[in-house]
């Protein structure tokens, strides 16, 4: 049974290698609303520096749709699948969306960042990030908020001032048993 609350809700198209824009441009064209993060960066040419745009989240486009009429979607040159579980599309959880979007929009300094599941938590409570919650890292002079997508298992990395964040109170770790596979542990600044 579909509720209403499916039928609006954000998912993950995974794309051919650089058909991120094309795919984009397809979507708003059809009337769909789509999300394209982008981020600036240096690259060298043979005779110069040149900034460029390129996506957070290379081979990939969110876009809010319903489930049931994916079809148009799906056959849109570029698009290789709905990310999801099998053939069961999965939502992005809305909070992170949300908070991506945000980040974008107030253009704060990102770049792509590996997904991270250990570090401290903060929330953020002052600026244009307020209310948003992440993980927090130091780099170089700059403090960085990192937000992930974990259906994509990806992160982007943000520039915060460090007079906004505030730690938020860790749980304990649950015991790991031997079978448990290892993760790499970052350390984490606040």
């Amino acid at each position: 049974m579909v509720t209403e609350n499916d039928v609006c809700r954000w998912y993950a198209l995974r794309v051919r290698s650089r058909r991120e824009y094309m795919v984009g441009t397809h979507l708003e064209a059809r009337g769909y609303k789509s999300f394209l993060p982008l981020y600036k960066c240096r690259k060298r040419w043979s005779d110069r520096f040149k900034e460029i745009e390129q996506p957070l989240f290379p081979g990939y486009v969110f876009c809010q749709f319903n489930t049931l009429n994916r079809l148009p979607i799906l056959s849109i040159p570029g698009v290789v699948h709905v990310v999801g579980v099998g053939r069961i599309p999965t939502p992005v959880d809305e909070s992170e969306i949300t908070a991506i979007r945000t980040a974008v929009m107030y253009g704060l300094p990102s770049q792509p960042w590996p997904f991270l599941r250990v570090g401290h938590r903060v929330r953020i409570e002052y600026g244009p990030l307020s209310g948003l919650e992440g993980i927090l890292l130091g780099f170089g002079a700059h403090q960085r908020l990192v937000l992930s997508v974990t259906l994509l298992q990806r992160s982007v990395a943000v520039q915060v001032d460090e007079a906004w964040v505030k730690p938020m109170l860790q749980e304990q770790p649950a015991r790991r048993s031997s079978a448990a596979p290892q993760t790499r542990s970052w350390q984490a600044t606040a």
